[in-house]
């Protein structure tokens, strides 16, 4: 079996959608969320549209264009359109995003509508305030969730962004906080802006005072760089280092085609090939890139450490030996949260619990369980580059997709057997002309211990090449966005 595994994923299974939906989400959170300032804006400078240039890792993958609005009866529009043309291995797909915040003339929020349009069809977030509450409607696959929230502290001033702060004319050292409710992650994100350096420059032939302004999504790690005129007008916007969002005039911003292949440019290559990598008892790398705290996950089969030029990545093949896992249910109050159905992870649908009962059976073993999962998700899914926003209810119904669709499915699968389960990010190496380890998803799940789980490659025991870097949902996965075409591996040892 394993060797057909091998034959049947010698392909890159690729995390490109999800690192690229992460990416322009957050591109464009930084790019509407704004300083907290007083109320008094000027909006009549700031009405009219910009259009951006998209670039990944210093090639052009999209466009973006920002729209300010007033109406009659004062209600001021701030929206976002932005596309992206990818190419993935020869698969060539779009992706749009769309966002549109309406505020009030005293400048409170009104409503938020978004919409991630990819090949799947269209995932809508409809978030509207009434009093104190905010109710958001989201729809994924044709499936709807309604939430009521606590009214966010968004306002006008936090969606003309830094155009309102640099127009006070702040100065270097001084800083500001901002915060914007993400109706995609169904919470606010705040973070912090600072003046880093002002300097000139002849912009549209004009001599113009330009300010260097560095921000920092708190929760999430994300860093931006962002350079804007005296005017108020956003020059580039650079998030996580490798994204940048380019001021240009529409024509040259429209012009993108799929030359840029996201999978393999964004991939750690390797020279020499790792022998029989899905059995390999040991493997020790040498990483190299921006790598931090939160990314340096160790346990019973990873362990990554700090070291003089880098950072030592060992892994050893997992075994059960000697360890007796639980029967079902789980009672661990720890781990129990790992049970509640998601946005995402629609683990209490019908349908998702109908499925697992039918594959589950009667057996209580919850590494029984967690092999049987594996197993069917492997069997039953069709392997298939697609830029969709993935949800387990969707991804039952089509039964294709790639490494991401795998584990959201099966997630969704353990959590409704009653096994706690959790997503996985990292790297995975694949063989090949173009061999090297790659962005991927798989899970986690609990047994009396956590264990990793890769349904994509049918491997209820993860093997050695996967490099653990983030756990949790979208947005604990957003860590991984400064990595991506950053990371560089060279293998030490493969014993």
């Amino acid at each position: 079996m394993a060797d057909a595994v091998a034959v049947k994923y010698n392909k890159p299974k690729r995390t490109w959608k999800p690192i690229m939906q992460r990416i322009a989400l957050i591109a464009a959170a930084l790019f509407v969320a704004l300083p907290l300032l007083a109320d008094d804006v000027d909006i009549e400078p700031l009405l009219g549209e910009n259009w951006y240039g998209l670039y990944l890792n210093g090639q052009k993958t999209g466009f973006a264009v920002n729209r300010i609005a007033r109406d009659d009866d004062g209600v001021v529009t701030v929206s976002e359109e932005a596309q992206f043309k990818v190419n993935m291995v020869g698969a060539r797909q779009d992706m749009r995003i769309l966002s549109e915040r309406r505020y009030a003339p005293d400048g409170s929020l009104i409503s938020i509508q978004s919409e991630v349009n990819d090949p799947s069809g269209a995932s809508r977030f409809d978030a509207k305030v009434d009093g104190d509450t905010m109710h958001l409607v989201s729809v994924l696959g044709g499936n709807e969730k309604t939430s009521d929230l606590p009214r966010p502290r968004e306002r006008l001033v936090d969606s003309v962004k830094h155009a309102r702060w640099v127009r006070t004319n702040p100065s270097i050292g001084d800083s500001i906080a901002y915060t914007l409710f993400e109706p995609m992650y169904e919470k606010e994100i705040s973070g912090v802006s600072t003046i880093t350096a002002i300097e000139g420059r002849v912009f549209d032939g004009v001599p113009t005072q330009v300010y260097k302004i560095d921000s920092t999504l708190d929760v999430m790690g994300i860093d931006s760089t962002t350079w804007v005129a005296e005017s108020g007008q956003t020059l580039e916007d650079v998030v996580a280092g490798i994204i940048t969002m380019r001021l240009e005039p529409e024509e040259q911003a429209r012009d993108v085609n799929y030359s840029n292949d996201v999978i393999v440019s964004n991939a750690a290559l390797v020279e020499d090939a790792i022998p029989d990598p899905r059995r390999r008892k040991e493997l020790t790398l040498l990483l190299r890139g921006p790598l931090d705290d939160d990314h340096l996950f160790s346990d019973s089969r990873q362990h990554i450490a700090a070291v003089e030029n880098g950072f030592r990545f060992h892994a050893t093949l997992p075994t059960l030996e000697g360890f007796e896992p639980e029967s079902l249910p789980i009672t661990e109050a720890e781990v129990r949260q790992w049970l509640q159905p998601t946005l995402y992870v629609q683990s209490d649908h019908p349908n998702i619990v109908a499925k697992a009962e039918e594959i589950v059976g009667g057996e209580t073993d919850s590494f029984t369980i967690a092999r049987k999962l594996c197993n069917w998700v492997n069997a039953n899914m069709r392997s298939a580059f697609s830029a969709r926003l993935s949800n387990a209810v969707e991804v039952l119904d089509h039964l294709e997709g790639d490494c991401t669709e795998h584990s959201v499915l099966f997630i969704a699968l353990a959590r409704a057997a009653g096994l706690p389960a959790r997503e996985v990010a990292g790297l995975v190496y694949v063989d090949g002309v173009q061999r090297g380890f790659y962005f991927h998803q798989w899970a986690k799940v609990w047994i009396g211990r956590w264990i990793d789980v890769d349904p994509t490659f049918n491997q209820p025991l993860a093997d050695t090449t996967h490099i653990k870097l983030a756990e949790g949902d979208l947005f604990q996965q957003a860590r991984l966005i400064p990595i991506i075409g950053n990371l560089r591996i060279e293998v030490v040892d493969t014993p």
